[in-house]
Formats: C-alpha cells, sequence, structure tokens
C-alpha cells in the first residue's frame, strides 16, 4: 500500500483544479493507493473529492496564517506516515516542503504551467515563481511537468536535473461517443477558461471582430475572473454586443461544448490546456496559436490549425477556413474525439502517475 497526501488549494475551479479533480478520482480506484487529500479553501474542488469517497481536510487559509497553515500541515502529515507527498502550486510546494522536514515522505509536485511573461507578470508573482523553481529543483525528488515544453523549460533553462523531471500529460474522462452537435442555430466558435491575463481574451474579441465582419457566425466565453470588464469593454468597442456573449461560470461544460463547430484558444501560453481537451472530447476542431504545449495535443491540419505567432488576422483566416469547409470540419471533429480518447484519458494520466510514484519508492 502506497500512502499519498496531495495538497492544492482548492479556491478556483481552474484547470489544475479540474486536472486534480481528474487524477485523484481515477487513482481511488487504484487498490494500490492511499490518498488523502489536504485542500486549503473549500470549494468544488472539495465537494466533489468527498463525494468521490476520498479523505478531505479542508485547513482554511483565510482563517489560518502561514505558521498555523504549517503547523497543521505538520500534524497532518505526521500523523499520516506518507510515503509520498504531491502538490501542485507555490504555497503547496512550501507547505509540503516545510511540512516534510525530518520527514521521510518523499516529494513530488505538479507544474502546471509557465509563469506569465515577465511584461505581464507582477514583481512579486515574479519572485514566487524564481522561488518555486528554485524549491523544486533542490528539494523535490520528481518534478512532473504537464507537457514537453515545460519539461524542456525546466532543463534547458532553469537546470533542473533531467532525471528529476517526467512528463505526464493532463488526461480527462472521455466520453466514448461524440455528443451531437446542433446545427440549426448557426455557426457558433467559443472558447472557456479563467478571464486572466495569460488568456488574453481581448485578442479573441478582435478575431471575432475580423470574422464577422466577414460571416455570420456568433461567438461565446465561458468563464469569470478579474479581466471580465476589460474583455466587455473590447465587445462594445468593436460594436459585437449582439454577436459575442460572455456566459459567465458554468458548471456543466459539455453542452456548452457540443453547442459550438469551433473552439478558440488565444493564450499568450498553455501548458496542456484542460478546456482544449474537453473541447476535443466532444468532437469540436481547434484553431489556436501553437505556444506551449498545444501543439503537443493538436497537430495542425489534423485535429485542427494552428497559428505561428498572435496576429488576429491569422487566427481569424483559420476560423473562416474551417467556417467555410464541413468536410474538413468533420474529419477534424472525428480526429479530435479520436485522438482525447487514446492519448489524454483520464485512466492513461493516471497510470502515468501510479508508475511515477512507483519509482519513486523502489
Amino acid at each position: 500500500m502506497i500512502k499519498v497526501c496531495h495538497i492544492i488549494s482548492g479556491d478556483l475551479w481552474a484547470g489544475a483544479e479540474v486536472m486534480t479533480s481528474n487524477l485523484l478520482k481515477e487513482l481511488a480506484r487504484n487498490p494500490e493507493l492511499r490518498l488523502d487529500v489536504l485542500l486549503l479553501n473549500e470549494g468544488r474542488l472539495a465537494s466533489e473529492l468527498r463525494s468521490a469517497g476520498l479523505t478531505v481536510t479542508v485547513l482554511d487559509e483565510n482563517r489560518h496564517g502561514f505558521r498555523s497553515l504549517l503547523r497543521q500541515v505538520r500534524a497532518r502529515l505526521e500523523k499520516g506516515a506518507f510515503q509520498l507527498i504531491h502538490s501542485h502550486r507555490y504555497k503547496e510546494n512550501l507547505l509540503a516542503f516545510l511540512g516534510n522536514i525530518g520527514g521521510k515522505a518523499r516529494l513530488i509536485a505538479t507544474l502546471h504551467g509557465l509563469p506569465e511573461p515577465c511584461g505581464t507578470a507582477r514583481p512579486v508573482h515574479a519572485l514566487k515563481a524564481r522561488a518555486n523553481f528554485f524549491l523544486m529543483r533542490h528539494f523535490f525528488d520528481r518534478t512532473v511537468a504537464v507537457s514537453e515544453d515545460i519539461r524542456e523549460h525546466l532543463v534547458g533553462r532553469l537546470d533542473f536535473p533531467g532525471s528529476r523531471v517526467a512528463v505526464v500529460h493532463n488526461g480527462i474522462p472521455v466520453l466514448s461517443h461524440r455528443g451531437i452537435h446542433k446545427k440549426d442555430a448557426g455557426f457558433c466558435i467559443g472558447s472557456s477558461g479563467r478571464l486572466v491575463d495569460v488568456k488574453d481574451y481581448p485578442l479573441m474579441v478582435e478575431v471575432a471582430s475580423l470574422v464577422c465582419h466577414e460571416r455570420d457566425v456568433a461567438f461565446r466565453l465561458a468563464g469569470e475572473g478579474p479581466c471580465r470588464e476589460e474583455i466587455l469593454a473590447a465587445v462594445m468597442r468593436h460594436g459585437l454586443e449582439d454577436r459575442f456573449i460572455l456566459t459567465g461560470h458554468l458548471d456543466h461544460m459539455e453542452g456548452f461544448y457540443q453547442a459550438l463547430d469551433l473552439y478558440l484558444n488565444t493564450s499568450r501560453h498553455e501548458g496542456v490546456p484542460m478546456t482544449i481537451l474537453e473541447a476535443m472530447a466532444c468532437g469540436v476542431p481547434i484553431v489556436a496559436p501553437a505556444v506551449g504545449g498545444i501543439g503537443e495535443i493538436v497537430t495542425d491540419g489534423v485535429e485542427g490549425l494552428l497559428a505561428e505567432g498572435r496576429e488576429p488576422a491569422a487566427l481569424a483566416r483559420r476560423c473562416i477556413q474551417l467556417l467555410d469547409n464541413a468536410q474538413l470540419r468533420k474529419e477534424m471533429s472525428l480526429s479530435a474525439h479520436r485522438r482525447a480518447i487514446s492519448e489524454f484519458s483520464v485512466e492513461r494520466m493516471a497510470e502515468n502517475y501510479h508508475r511515477i510514484y512507483r519509482e519513486l519508492l523502489a
């Protein structure tokens, strides 16, 4: 029996939380593993994991300072006598390291993405990122990157030992059949995610403006975040109030994806975005810039179309190319669904993490 404690914030419902929920619920099916979860906040992740029968302890970071959190983490880790501690972000990595001082557990961290480029990151965020990399490089037994692109950055630019960096692509529960897309409500292009700078949704609005100038298309954006007002201002500036709808947060995303004819990503950088995988699982072709790990899950011309650079016109041309070619969209829909099943299932992701757990304890 391998005893593993996962530490994650759990305050958001973003890519890291979706991935962690998928991973833990699948790992819980493995009789060789005993899982405990420490969350720093109540929220959807806590509810989903409890519903799946996992042992969840919430240490509310809004009620406790860091020292109090650390004391509670140390007490829980000592009581659990865990062999592995698996953490997912900077604060959680720091708590895992400090909480394990004097202990014998092996440390593993998943890096879900790279920090925002220096030009957009606040100085305090850049400092935290450097500290996090130092911590993982020197004190963690294994860092798991969710893409080869992230691994290359860690090993090639930040001098991580290559033997201590693994790649496990994110995985999702995949239906054996594609969703039935609506055909009578007009062509719809959509995207989803946290409304934050790195997603660059104002670029999506620019692309929408160019596409709508030439074709009758509706755009949908699902999610909430601090950039909502900026995005709404861009929508109004381009006169797209009737063509570009912000749906807000949606609890059940499958219906959203199945209502799309095309999924558009405009991120400045990505690891392996859960939203693209979810769209592919529903058989939605992808248009995206060739940044980060996107090229590892979408082959240009197969599951979708990729654009070099971030020019709105280049992304708009690819959207129109697929809009005008129903046969190509059908072929890409089949390919996207097939690849999601074969390469990015939650079962495959869990198997790869289980293999790493066993390697660390061998």
